[in-house]
C-alpha cells in the first residue's frame, strides 16, 4: 500500500511539473517581448525657422530620441512643402511634413522618386493667411492689383497656393503683381517696414512668425471666401485638396478681436519612401502618435493629429510600417 501511493505521489509531482512548464511556454507565448528599438541614421526636412513645421518637427525630433535613443535624427530647414517632397522622393531626406496639395502636384507632374513616396500619417491643417496691416485698404484678394506681395519662396507650399488664389481671383501673378519671395521668416518684418502691402502665409494655428508681429505691429487678415475656393476647385488637379473653411478666432486673438476669418485649409501629411525599413516606420509612426499631448503642450498643431484620422494620407498609399502599426492598435 505504501509502494502504491509513492508511485502515485511520484506520478503527481511530475505532472505539476510539466504543468509548470506548459504554463511557463504559454505566459512566454502570450506576454509581448521587448523589442529592441531601432537605431541607425535618418534624415528630417522640416521648414522654415519661424513656421510651424520647424516647431513641430523639433517636437519630434525629442520625441524619436526619447523612444528611439540609438537613432540619430538629422533636421533640415527647408522653404516648404515642395522642397520637401522634392527631397524625400530623390532621397535627400527620409521623412517629411508636406501639405497635401504640393504632394499631388508632384505626383502629377511625374517628377523623379514621385512612385516611391508613401504615406505616415495625416497630421494637422494647414490655414491661408493672407496679412496686410491694419489700416491697409486691401479688402479682398482681388484688391492685391498692383501691389507689392510676397508669394512665399519659389518652393514652398505658400508659393504654390498663392499662386492658384491669385489666378482665381483673376489675377497674373508675374504681371498683376510686384511678387516678392518672402516667407514667414522675413515676411512678417517687410510689412512691418513698409517694403511690401501684404504676403500670404500657409501655416498651422498659430504660427510664431505672427504671434510675434502681434505684439508690435497692428495687422488683419484679409478674407479668402468659398466663392474663390469654388474657382479654385475648378481648376482642377492637386487644387481638390482645398476646402473652405474659417479661421477659428482663438487663433489670433489680440488680431482678430473675437471674429473668424473666411479661408482655406490643407491637410498636412508626414511621409516617407517606400525603400524606408518598415520596422523602423512603425516605431516612428508609434511615436508621432504617442507624443501627441507632449508635443502640443508647446505647438498647437500637434494636439490636432488623431489616431481616427491619422491613417488618411491620401494622395499617398500607406508605408507598410505604418500600416503595421495602425493595425496593431485598432480595436
Amino acid at each position: 500500500m505504501l509502494k502504491v501511493f509513492r508511485i502515485r505521489r511520484r506520478h503527481a509531482l511530475m505532472g505539476s511539473a510539466a504543468g509548470f512548464v506548459v504554463f511557463g511556454l504559454l505566459l512566454w507565448w502570450l506576454l509581448p517581448l521587448e523589442e529592441e528599438p531601432p537605431g541607425g541614421t535618418i534624415t528630417f526636412s522640416t521648414g522654415t525657422p519661424a513656421g510651424v513645421y520647424q516647431q513641430y518637427g523639433s517636437g519630434l525630433s525629442s520625441a524619436f530620441a526619447k523612444d528611439m535613443p540609438n537613432l540619430d535624427v538629422r533636421m533640415l530647414t527647408s522653404q516648404g512643402s515642395q522642397e520637401n517632397v522634392r527631397r524625400v522622393a530623390t532621397g535627400k531626406a527620409d521623412f517629411t511634413i508636406a501639405a497635401a496639395d504640393a504632394v499631388e502636384t508632384y505626383k502629377l507632374q511625374g517628377l523623379p522618386g514621385a512612385d516611391r513616396l508613401r504615406g505616415v500619417a495625416r497630421l494637422y491643417d494647414d490655414y491661408m493667411q493672407l496679412v496686410v496691416p491694419r489700416d491697409s485698404k486691401i479688402g479682398s484678394v482681388g484688391d492685391l492689383r498692383g501691389k507689392r506681395v510676397s508669394i512665399g519662396p519659389e518652393s514652398s507650399g505658400v508659393r504654390l497656393i498663392a499662386d492658384k488664389i491669385l489666378t482665381a481671383a483673376g489675377l497674373d501673378p508675374a504681371k498683376d503683381i510686384t511678387p516678392f519671395a518672402d516667407g514667414i521668416s522675413t515676411g512678417p518684418g517687410r510689412l512691418q517696414r513698409g517694403q511690401i502691402d501684404a504676403f500670404f502665409w500657409s501655416g498651422g494655428l498659430p504660427t510664431n512668425g505672427l504671434v510675434q508681429l502681434a505684439k508690435t505691429f497692428p495687422f488683419r487678415f484679409v478674407p479668402i471666401d468659398a466663392d474663390l475656393v469654388t474657382k479654385l476647385h475648378e481648376q482642377g488637379g492637386a487644387s481638390r485638396y482645398y476646402r473652405a473653411t474659417n479661421m477659428p478666432e482663438s487663433a489670433y486673438p489680440s488680431i482678430q478681436d473675437g471674429s473668424t476669418v473666411a479661408t482655406l485649409a490643407v491637410s498636412n501629411l508626414l511621409m516617407t519612401r517606400e525603400d524606408v525599413d518598415p520596422r523602423l516606420t512603425e516605431w516612428l509612426t508609434r511615436s508621432v502618435i504617442n507624443s501627441r499631448d507632449r508635443i502640443g503642450a508647446h505647438v498647437h498643431s500637434a494636439q490636432l493629429v488623431d489616431l481616427r484620422t491619422a491613417i488618411y494620407t491620401d494622395p499617398l498609399t500607406l508605408h507598410d510600417g505604418a500600416r503595421r502599426y495602425y493595425r496593431s492598435v485598432k480595436p
